[in-house]
């Protein structure tokens, strides 16, 4: 792309609001620009626009994203057919496995969730259509990243933050990689209590028609209920029917 064709302010705009989240929900100008790395007047901007145009509102001190802000992600739901194709089928999987079901797809270093089916909450954040886990240490990112080619996959493990979530959790970029290749020869993922102590999870890719990678699908599973080297046992042929199923659905 051209420079010129580059609008630097708006880029600036979404990384204010990127800021936002569920660990911080309320900000200040100054601990925005503390978490975007951009000067106080580029963020004050920034914030005083998105509660002019009524994405946010201001007390005087603290900025809050309001409801409004619930438009741009219905927009991209609205126009990508997946999370309603896989809706009824994640719904039935989570009713026979007895377990939450979730599709997701990559998006730079993390794995956002298009679609879940919840039976029971096994993590401690609640996880829904919308919400961002690293793609690294969930099997769901781990099928995803194997699908990519290795220069690729590197790539992202070098762009992200490598920390030990729990004592379990693999952070080595060549141990990773040797588990994406493990991931990719077996055609499914496995964590066992990587990303939060108690939760284990199984993920296999969805493909399209024509073969590509699109997305993943998985069941989560409480690690005092099901050991996770159980999960394939219980859970892969469960897995491999809707993923069959979904294949002819998704473009």
């Amino acid at each position: 792309m051209r420079e010129t064709d580059f609008v630097s302010g708006f880029a600036r705009g979404l990384m204010v609001i990127e800021a936002f989240g569920e660990a911080q929900p309320r900000l200040s100008i100054a601990e925005a620009a503390k978490i975007t790395g951009l000067d106080r007047a580029t963020v004050r901007r920034s914030l005083l626009t998105l509660s002019e145009l009524g994405y946010a509102d201001y007390d005087g001190k603290f900025f809050a994203l309001t409801p409004k802000m619930l438009r741009l992600g219905h927009a991209y739901l609205s126009a990508t057919p997946l999370p309603a194709i896989v809706q009824p089928y994640l719904d039935q999987l989570s009713e026979k496995a007895g377990q939450s079901a979730s599709v997701s797809v990559l998006d730079g270093t993390e794995v956002v969730y298009v679609a879940r089916a919840s039976q029971r909450r096994v993590m401690s954040i609640n996880l829904m259509p919308g919400s961002r886990l690293p793609a690294y240490c969930a099997s769901m990112g781990r099928v995803l990243l194997a699908a990519l080619p290795e220069v690729e996959a590197r790539a992202i493990l070098d762009r992200t933050e490598l920390k030990a979530n729990t004592p379990r959790t693999k952070t080595d970029p060549e141990e990773l990689m040797e588990e994406l290749r493990r991931v990719r020869a077996q055609g499914y993922a496995v964590i066992d209590q990587e990303l939060e102590l108690g939760l284990c999870s199984i993920a296999v890719p969805l493909m399209s028609t024509r073969g590509q990678v699109v997305a993943a699908l998985n069941i989560g599973a409480p690690a005092a209920h099901v050991a996770a080297a159980e999960l394939a046992q219980r859970y892969l042929p469960l897995l491999r029917e809707t993923q069959a199923a979904l294949r002819p659905l998704v473009q």
